[in-house]
């Protein structure tokens, strides 16, 4: 485990979870807030989130979590781990309203400086009108990574859990190639 591309819909614990399994493996985290947004909620051009995030695929390791589906297959190509979070829609709208209320005004951890916290309704549309297409996308790339790719499908939370519980395990005994710190 070197390389491991998240991939959910919003609300689907992306961030977090790459999080945490950095702190579990010490593998550097890139979310692609950081390359989607600038300080302000400007989003970047296409052409510069795309440079970015060739730049992240091109590094020997990394946790990257998030969307700019544009650039799946590249880095899928290069991950040797792809996590699907595939959470229901109410879990992820609960979710989003719960981080908003926790950060309101603040910017997130996995959100560059200038980007406070807020409630967005046409985020919340984007949420709905993508329920179907933005999960079909992520189907459709799980279902197609190859075969000598670890590939991990995630439901629920108790999933997601019992998942980090065996990653901690298995660093601590070094069945992951991962120094032990």
């Amino acid at each position: 485990m070197r390389r491991v591309m998240i991939i959910g819909q919003p609300g689907s614990g992306k961030s977090t979870l790459a999080r945490t399994l950095g702190e579990i493996t010490y593998l550097p985290v890139a979310h692609i807030d950081h390359i989607h947004w600038k300080s302000g909620w400007v989003e970047r051009d296409r052409a510069e989130k795309g440079r970015l995030c060739a730049e992240v695929h091109a590094r020997p390791a990394w946790i990257f979590e998030g969307g700019h589906s544009r650039t799946w297959p590249e880095r899928l190509e290069r991950a040797d781990t792809l996590i699907w979070l595939d959470f229901p829609l109410w879990l992820r709208v609960w979710r989003v309203v719960k981080r908003t209320l926790l950060h309101y005004g603040r910017t997130r951890p996995d959100l560059p400086e200038g980007c406070p916290e807020r409630f967005d309704p046409e985020f919340f549309r984007w949420i709905w009108n993508t329920r179907k297409t933005g999960r079909a996308g992520c189907q459709a790339l799980y279902t197609t990574c190859p075969d000598q790719k670890t590939k991990v499908r995630l439901s629920s939370p108790a999933q997601v859990r019992a998942y980090l519980s065996g990653l901690r395990e298995a660093v601590a005994v070094g069945n992951l190639g991962i120094p032990h710190r």
